[in-house]
């Protein structure tokens, strides 16, 4: 039984209202310079004059710039959250405005490179300053609120950025960000209170490397870290082909694949949503918990339900919302596990996951020789191992 108790939390307070409403605003924005490259990659590489391979590159380089995130995010445990996001933030506007600046691959590549890098400095020092700010038992919905900026980019912005390029250019949507980054770094500067002077003593003598190696010498740290590789891997084994399971299977064509693409959309919605109502109502854990069943049955489901297309979607959708709705409750646990290096901790989260997508899309793509059962049968293992590895974590406070 979790010591934590069902809560019904308060509301939080107008100043807090403006500030949430800012980090989901500047989430968007962020998430949107992500997101836009998967479907306009084609349209990126025409507009550059280079070959999809070449395009693709930047990618990489932007997955493995997140692995140096943890090297930078700690100056919020040191210096202030405030600090750590107008880094991570000017970094990310940096980035965006190369392209609209001198619009050219190399411009791409290190737009792609600065822009990630500035989102891995600029979230943990967010979620930090809301862990300070919030207590613990009401912490979880307005986290999970600010994760609904994934799929809103993708809803609101990412459509919007594919006109632009019908109509500007390949290189407008950069200038579009550009502008809407200066805009939110202004506020964000404006509106924010310093809190360099309210750190605590201890967290103000937190250097990099002793951030880093608190995190790593703390067992229920190290247990929460495994927890979000794990469930991570399970994602994206499933997440990397899908689109090529359903294209082998059912034989659609781009608009049905397209439409599977919303599905996905609309179950990362319903899981964060879901998040936000839930975790701090219920409990972390005991969402968390209801979000890893969801997933696990989605994946022992999807081979049997894979038999028709709807079956498909169906079995996809529960596997997203699950996914979704027990990562987004995991962060708001995740900020309390280690209260004094909590922006270090949230940093080398976020390298964490991105080593997770990592490691799905190198053994998703082997596992699929086998047959989509295998990736199933693999993200059900790697679920299951999530449930053991959850037992481990617990809070800082001593509640779970």
């Amino acid at each position: 039984m979790d010591a934590e108790e069902k809560t019904t939390p308060r509301q939080v307070n107008p100043s807090q209202l403006i500030q949430l409403v800012l980090f989901v605003s500047i989430r968007i924005i962020i998430n949107t310079a992500y997101r836009m490259i998967y479907p306009f990659l084609p349209a990126f590489a025409a507009g550059m004059g280079v070959s999809i391979q070449q395009a693709s590159l930047a990618l990489t380089g932007r997955s493995l710039i997140a692995m140096a995130g943890p090297a930078v995010a700690p100056v919020a445990d040191r210096y202030g959250r405030k600090i750590g996001m107008l880094l991570g933030l000017g970094l990310f506007t940096i980035g965006v405005s190369l392209v609209a600046l001198r619009p050219s691959y190399p411009a791409f590549f290190a737009a792609l490179v600065l822009a990630n890098f500035g989102n891995q400095v600029f979230l943990p020092a967010m979620q930090a300053y809301l862990g300070d700010r919030l207590p613990y038992e009401r912490r979880g919905g307005v986290l999970a609120v600010t994760e609904m900026s994934w799929s809103l980019s993708f809803i609101i912005l990412v459509p919007l950025a594919g006109l632009l390029i019908a109509r500007l250019g390949w290189a407008s949507p950069f200038l579009f960000l550009s502008l809407l980054s200066l805009l939110v770094l202004g506020l964000l500067a404006l509106i924010l209170p310093s809190d360099r002077s309210g750190a605590t003593a201890d967290q103000t003598r937190v250097g990099i490397r002793k951030g880093i190696a608190r995190v790593f010498a703390n067992p229920v740290a190290r247990a929460a870290l495994l927890f979000s590789l794990v469930i991570t891997i399970a994602n994206e084994i499933v997440n990397l082909v899908f689109g090529v399971w359903m294209n082998d299977a059912f034989q659609l064509d781009i608009a049905a694949l397209g439409i599977a693409a919303i599905i996905v959309g609309a179950a990362e919605l319903s899981g964060e949503t879901a998040a936000a109502v839930l975790v701090d109502r219920v409990g972390k854990k005991r969402v968390i918990r209801v979000g890893l069943a969801v997933t696990s049955l989605a994946s022992l489901a999807l081979p049997l339900l894979g038999e028709s297309v709807l079956g498909a979607l169906i079995g996809l959708f529960g596997f997203y919302v699950g996914f979704e709705l027990a990562l987004v409750s995991f962060i708001p646990l995740m900020t309390e596990v280690s209260p004094q290096a909590r922006a270090t901790l949230m940093a080398v989260n976020m390298a964490t996951l991105s080593l997770g997508r990592a490691a799905g899309a190198l053994s998703g793509s082997w596992l699929y020789t086998f047959g989509f059962w295998a990736n199933a049968a693999a993200a059900l293992a790697l679920n299951l191992l999530a449930f053991f590895l959850l037992k481990r974590v617990r809070a800082g406070t001593g509640e779970d």
